[in-house]
């Protein structure tokens, strides 16, 4: 087969046309279904996410990101590569931080597939905001254009406009619900 194409192929000029010749080839190649529990043993039941499959395996979990794009709580399109992007890139922030704690990562037998340890989620999500932006009911130009001058906590002055960079970043908690994230205090 064909040799491992990396991001640096890609900047190197002379393989420009290989590699984005590689992507085209794989656009109708995209992980965007799963369905082990006909093919592997002992998965009891598979949970469909936004954009991972994971399958339950008794004391372990089997994480499969695939290449499904989720944007506005709704399934877009698939990209090639975008799970193993999105995966390895988990991956990579799991093995440096495991110094500052521990974490349920077991092993990755596969570039979209992690096996982690069952463990109790703590179903918070922060999102760190620089600009007074965007367009869901959650954004920080949303809310602020509708009047509300402390969000998740965070005092915003009179004035901003949208787009607008902050003085300093600021950090939003919203509760992980299944359908759609609801803001939080720090206190809650």
């Amino acid at each position: 087969g064909r040799p491992q194409l990396s991001l640096d192929d890609l900047v190197t000029s002379n393989r420009k046309g290989e590699v984005l010749g590689t992507i085209k080839d794989s656009l109708s190649n995209c992980l965007s279904e799963t369905n082990l529990l006909e093919t592997v043993p002992g998965l009891k039941s598979r949970i469909r996410g936004k954009v991972r499959d994971i399958y339950d395996a008794g004391d372990y979990l089997v994480l499969i990101t695939t290449d499904r794009l989720s944007a506005f709580d709704r399934n877009l399109a698939s990209i090639p590569f975008k799970g193993q992007v999105l995966n390895e890139t988990s991956l990579w922030w799991f093995n440096n931080t495991q110094h500052i704690t521990p974490n349920a990562i077991v092993s990755s037998p596969d570039r979209n597939v992690v096996i982690a340890k069952k463990c109790s989620v703590f179903p918070i999500e922060f999102v760190v905001r620089g600009y007074v932006t965007g367009s869901t009911d959650t954004s920080l130009w949303t809310v602020y254009n509708k009047g509300v001058r402390n969000y998740c906590g965070n005092e915003l002055s009179d004035g901003l406009v949208k787009n607008q960079k902050l003085p300093a970043n600021i950090l939003t908690p919203t509760t992980k619900a299944a359908d759609h994230d609801v803001p939080i205090s720090p206190n809650e």
